[in-house]
C-alpha cells in the first residue's frame, strides 16, 4: 500500500497563450516614455562628444588665420565643409535620440561620403595648381633670394599643420607612423633650403604640406565617423538599459487578460538574480560605448550585436520571471482545487498551506485533516524547472487502516476534479514507492526557515552597508 499518489497536470498550451499576450503589451506600453528618458540621458553625451570636435575645429580656424595666403583659402574651405558636416550630424543625432534608426544612420553615412569626396576633389585641384606653378620654378632658381622667399611660406605652413595634427593626437589612432614620416620629409625640405637647394626644397615642402593637410582632414572625418558610431551605440545601449530598468516590475494579468491593479511581478526576484546580472552587464557595455578610447569597429559591434542581444535576453528574462510567477500561483490554485475535491468526497478540511521555506518560487504544500485524525499533505511542484507541467502528489498519513483501493480511488477523484476544472491531466495517478516523510506535516517549519533566511539577508545587507 502506498500513501504517495502522483498526478501530472499539463499547463503548457495555456502558458504559450499567456506569454504571447504579455510580451505584446509590454512592448507597446513603454516606448514613448523610454524615448524621452534616453533623449534626456544622451543629451550630455552628445554635448561631451561633439564639444571636443568643435573645439578642434575652432583651434584649426585659428591656425588657418596664421597661414600664408597661398594655403589659407584651401584650409578655410575645408574647415567650412567639416564644420557644416559636424553641425548636420550633431543635429540629426539630437533629433533622433532614443530612436536612431537604420535610415538615419544611412543618411549620415551618405552625407559624410559626399563631404569626403568634395574635399578630395577640391584638394586634387589645388595639388594640380601647385604642380603647374612648380613647373615654372626653374626661373626662380636664377634668383636665390626670390627662390628662398617662395619656399619659406610652404615650410612654415607645413610646420603649423604638423604641430596642429600632433596636438590633436588623432593620427595615433587612425594613421600611426604617418605624421613621423611626413615630418621627416619636412625636415629634409628644411635642410635642402638651408643648403640653398631651393628647387628641391620647394617640391618636397609643397608635397609634404598637401599630405599633412590631407592627413588632418582625413583623421578629422574618421573621428567624426567614430563619434557618430559612438552616439548610435550609446543611444542603442541606453535604450536597452532603460528597458531593463523599466522591466524590473511587470504587471500581473488576470484570467481575462486585463491588468490587475496593485499587483506586480518582481522580475529580479523571480528570475533569481538574472535581471540584476543583465542590468550590470548592460551598464558595463554602455560604459565601453561612452569610453572615448573605444574604436569605431567595436562601437559598431556594440550597437549591432550587443544591444540586440541584451534586448533579446531581457525579453527571455521577463518571460521566464512572469511564467515562474504564474506557475507559483497555479500551484496554489491546484492545491485549492484538490482540497475542495477531498473535502467533498472524503471530508478532509484545509489546515494550513505554505511554500517550501516560504519561498513562492518553490513547491507548495497544503495540509488537510480528517475528523478521525488522518492527515494529507498536497505536494504541488513543477515536473521540471520552468516547464509547463505541474505534479500533484497526495501524501497520505492515515492513522487507521486505509485500503490501497481507497487511496487509488481518492487519487482518481482528484484527477477527475482537475480535468473538470479544465486542466489537461494526461495519465492516471501513479503510486510512488516508499512512505511519506512525516516531516512534510510540519508546515510551520517552512515559515521558520523563510524567516531565518530573510534575517540572514538583512544581516548581510547591514554588513555591506557598514563596510564590514
Amino acid at each position: 500500500m502506498s500513501g504517495r499518489k502522483r498526478i501530472q497536470v499539463d499547463e503548457a498550451e495555456w502558458y504559450r497563450i499567456q506569454r504571447k499576450a504579455q510580451q505584446l503589451k509590454n512592448v507597446q506600453r513603454k516606448i514613448p516614455k523610454l524615448i524621452d528618458e534616453v533623449r534626456r540621458q544622451t543629451g550630455e553625451d552628445l554635448d561631451r562628444v561633439f564639444s571636443r570636435v568643435e573645439e578642434r575645429q575652432q583651434r584649426h580656424e585659428e591656425v588657418v588665420q596664421g597661414l600664408s595666403e597661398q594655403t589659407r583659402q584651401l584650409e578655410a574651405d575645408t574647415a567650412r565643409r567639416l564644420r557644416e558636416q559636424t553641425t548636420e550630424v550633431r543635429g540629426a543625432l539630437a533629433a533622433s535620440a532614443g530612436q536612431i534608426r537604420e535610415e538615419t544612420r544611412q543618411r549620415l553615412a551618405e552625407q559624410q561620403q559626399r563631404v569626403r569626396q568634395a574635399i578630395a576633389d577640391e584638394r586634387a585641384e589645388r595639388r594640380a595648381e601647385t604642380a603647374r606653378l612648380s613647373a615654372e620654378i626653374g626661373v626662380l632658381s636664377q634668383d636665390r633670394a626670390q627662390a628662398g622667399r617662395a619656399v619659406k611660406p610652404w615650410l612654415a605652413d607645413a610646420r603649423s599643420v604638423a604641430s596642429e595634427i600632433a596636438d590633436a593626437g588623432l593620427h595615433e589612432r587612425y594613421a600611426p607612423g604617418e605624421l613621423d614620416r611626413l615630418t621627416g620629409r619636412l625636415t629634409t625640405a628644411e635642410q635642402n633650403a638651408a643648403e640653398g637647394r631651393f628647387d628641391a626644397a620647394l617640391a618636397v615642402a609643397q608635397e609634404t604640406y598637401h599630405s599633412l593637410s590631407e592627413l588632418r582632414a582625413d583623421t578629422e572625418q574618421r573621428e567624426l565617423e567614430r563619434c557618430t558610431a559612438q552616439m548610435a551605440a550609446i543611444d542603442a545601449l541606453a535604450t536597452v538599459a532603460g528597458e531593463i530598468e523599466d522591466g524590473r516590475e511587470q504587471p500581473v494579468d488576470g484570467p481575462d487578460g486585463t491588468v490587475l491593479p496593485g499587483y506586480v511581478v518582481d522580475v529580479d526576484y523571480w528570475s533569481e538574480g538574472e535581471w540584476d546580472r543583465l542590468r550590470t552587464e548592460a551598464a558595463d557595455i554602455l560604459a565601453r560605448a561612452r569610453d572615448d578610447g573605444t574604436g569605431t569597429d567595436e562601437l559598431l559591434l556594440l550597437r549591432d550585436r550587443e544591444a540586440p542581444r541584451l534586448e533579446e535576453e531581457l525579453g527571455e528574462t521577463v518571460e521566464q520571471a512572469t511564467m515562474r510567477h504564474l506557475a507559483s500561483q497555479l500551484r496554489v490554485n491546484l492545491a485549492d482545487t484538490v482540497a475542495q475535491t477531498l473535502s467533498r468526497i472524503a471530508f478532509y478540511d484545509f489546515v494550513d498551506g505554505e511554500y517550501q521555506d516560504a519561498d513562492p518560487r518553490g513547491t507548495y504544500y497544503a495540509k488537510l485533516r480528517h475528523e478521525n485524525g488522518n492527515e494529507l499533505v498536497l505536494d504541488i511542484s513543477q515536473a521540471a524547472p520552468d516547464s509547463g507541467e505541474q505534479v500533484v502528489r497526495v501524501l497520505s498519513y492515515d492513522y487507521d487502516v486505509t485500503a490501497e483501493e481507497e487511496l487509488r480511488n481518492r487519487a482518481e477523484a482528484v484527477r477527475l476534479a482537475l480535468a473538470d476544472d479544465g486542466r489537461a491531466v494526461p495519465a492516471a495517478p501513479e503510486s510512488e514507492p516508499g512512505a511519506p516523510d512525516p516531516r512534510f506535516l510540519d508546515i510551520e517549519a517552512h515559515r521558520r526557515r523563510g524567516q531565518q533566511r530573510a534575517g540572514r539577508r538583512q544581516d548581510q545587507a547591514g554588513g555591506r552597508g557598514s563596510g564590514a
